[in-house]
């Protein structure tokens, strides 16, 4: 059996509040489009399909879309909710589902029940493992003093465990959504850490003796052991990510022997591009042709804030999302103390309006001195004394 080992699609994600999802459907179609060329006989998705518990009509139809296209090129899909789905919404209808090729496995009662699917040399048992919050779901795994994300998923491989041994011929892949020590994040992965220490050992895929172990969660392709794969996101989510080159694991399953697994890359959709310069620099530079249709973060390096930078980016580079001015050190740098040293009040706000938005106006200084004048000004007649000093027995 050829698996192809794909996750964290995340659906209706935004990229710096940019909408992805025709970025999304290309991807997607490149997945089908492999499945097609290299006869994949089942994909498996860890977690993460959606990008939120309530996907909007436009991330749904996008999503189901790639299903279908998956489905259309020959394969089955085995799919597991992640901590940014929502279990209930994601697996219902799962068993009608299920009669057209898409097996969905989102509660903590089905991760032992495995889906079985048939080649030529026999059965291969699919376990799939959703996203496990301790908190959640201790007491319906029997150890209600489980308080970490290992101790909960122990108890779901140890069901696993006793399961497979009932099983001995058939080939056992298993689906999870979690983050195993060693692996690295990229960057945009929402902490799982609420209710527990987040973490899990890795000795507990290794030790589970299972063909595969399908990883979701990370998003950059990571192996861990050759047998226990992070296949990362199809797609980069943060700029944190523009050096992962994104793929997906082909798994050749046979009838014995050791399991072959190699890696696909996926086209880049679009590319990430990091700028530093100043403005008119930017605009005007051919070294920076090649970003013109990347998504651009950029930082500034004016001496004075540019007026409107952001508009005029995006007339070269129309994919710009992110902006940042960084003014450039003219000389060293002084402490505070020593920075308005014999300076006056007004000189030192001149210089602080200057650091944050420019150099101010002759009509914005007189409105400033005259607001300073106003706070500094004598206590009105009436007011009270000055306070005698302390232990003198002298007044004012």
């Amino acid at each position: 059996m050829r698996i192809l080992h794909t996750s964290d699609w995340h659906i209706g994600r935004t990229f710096h509040g940019v909408d992805l999802l025709a970025d999304q459907a290309r991807v997607l179609g490149a997945i089908a489009e492999l499945v097609a060329a290299e006869g994949v006989d089942t994909v498996v998705l860890p977690g993460d399909v959606y990008d939120r518990s309530i996907p909007s009509a436009d991330a749904i139809a996008v999503c189901n879309r790639g299903f279908e296209a998956i489905r259309a090129a020959g394969a089955r899909i085995v799919a597991t909710s992640g901590n940014h789905d929502s279990p209930a919404r994601l697996g219902a209808g799962a068993s009608f589902a299920a009669a057209g090729g898409l097996y969905l496995r989102t509660t903590v009662a089905d991760s032992h029940r495995p889906i079985l699917l048939a080649d030529a040399h026999g059965e291969v048992a699919f376990y799939g493992i959703p996203y496990l919050e301790p908190e959640i779901c201790r007491a319906e795994l029997g150890v209600p003093q489980a308080r970490s994300h290992a101790e909960v998923l122990t108890a779901v491989l140890d069901r696993i465990r006793a399961d497979a041994a009932e099983r001995p011929e058939a080939r056992v892949v298993v689906l999870a959504h979690a983050f195993v020590v060693g692996g690295i994040a990229g960057g945009s992965e929402r902490s799982i850490s609420v209710g527990g220490v987040e973490t899990v050992p890795l000795q507990l895929f290794t030790d589970l003796g299972a063909d595969y172990v399908a990883l979701g969660h990370l998003h950059s392709p990571q192996t861990l052991a050759e047998t226990v794969r992070y296949s990362g996101s199809p797609l980069p989510y943060s700029f944190g990510e523009s050096s992962h080159r994104k793929k997906v694991w082909l798994v050749d399953l046979d009838a014995a022997g050791p399991v072959r697994v190699g890696g696909h890359d996926l086209p880049a959709v679009r590319g990430l591009s990091k700028l530093t310069g100043t403005l008119d620099e930017l605009l005007t530079d051919s070294a920076w042709a090649a970003a013109e249709q990347h998504y651009v973060s950029v930082v500034l390096t004016d001496y004075a804030r540019p007026v409107d930078a952001m508009r005029k980016l995006r007339e070269r580079f129309p994919y710009a999302v992110h902006l940042e001015w960084e003014r450039p050190q003219t000389g060293p740098v002084l402490k505070y103390r020593e920075r308005v040293r014999g300076r006056d009040d007004t000189e030192i706000a001149r210089t602080f309006l200057t650091d944050v938005r420019g150099e101010p106006s002759e009509s914005e200084m007189q409105w400033l001195t005259r607001a300073m004048a106003a706070a500094v000004r004598e206590p009105e007649a009436g007011g009270a004394a000055e306070p005698a000093a302390a232990g003198t027995g002298l007044t004012a």
